[in-house]
């Protein structure tokens, strides 16, 4: 598992081979059983994740009571709330495993002694966090204005392993479709290739 942070580390930073290795023993690598709730909507984060194996969903209830699925976060990528400018600074969402996950786990309230320390860790992480909003930037604009069955080859084509790795309830709400919908979808679209 730690193999992976290496390369992401590598890839993002000039950080030396020791002090890649002195920042990997200091993090914390928890595994987490499907179905862990990180943490949920309204409470608010002490901590960050980046996951190193494993699938998290991120939702949220609606005022009619049903979870919206806004996201499915996998391997190499962090999960953290950016919700500093709010007052309460509660969570907007409920972040949960869909399955077995290994992650780094971060305390958000030792973040800036990490960064002082390694500063280069600092870059890494506005690295992170500018390649990941540009990329949801792209998806929500796609997304907005595109059809149910052209987000759902989009998808096929960027995340073809949430398939078979996401309820399809939970896969269907992520397209803002219906379940049903997303049977027809890949009914036809199983049609259209035979």
């Amino acid at each position: 598992m730690k193999n992976i942070l290496f390369q992401y580390m590598t890839r993002l930073t000039s950080l030396s081979e020791a002090e890649q290795q002195a920042i990997v023993e200091e993090i914390q690598i928890e595994p987490f059983k499907k179905g862990t709730v990180l943490f949920r909507q309204g409470e608010v984060p002490t901590k960050c994740y980046f996951i190193l194996k494993g699938c998290v969903r991120q939702y949220s209830i609606d005022e009619a009571g049903r979870e919206v699925t806004s996201n499915f976060y996998t391997e190499e990528q962090a999960i953290a709330v950016f919700n500093h400018h709010k007052d309460d600074k509660a969570s907007e969402f409920t972040f949960t495993t869909v399955e077995d996950s290994v992650m780094v786990v971060g305390e958000l309230n030792t973040e800036k002694d990490m960064y002082s320390k390694y500063t280069q860790l600092e870059t890494m992480t506005r690295k992170m966090i500018e390649e990941s909003f540009s990329e949801v930037q792209r998806e929500f604009a796609d997304f907005i204005a595109s059809s149910p069955e052209a987000r759902f080859k989009a998808l096929l084509t960027k995340r073809p392993s949430l398939i078979d790795r996401v309820p399809q309830h939970q896969l269907a709400s992520y397209l803002g479709i219906t379940p049903e919908s997303l049977s027809r979808i890949k009914k036809r679209m199983c049609q259209d290739h035979q």
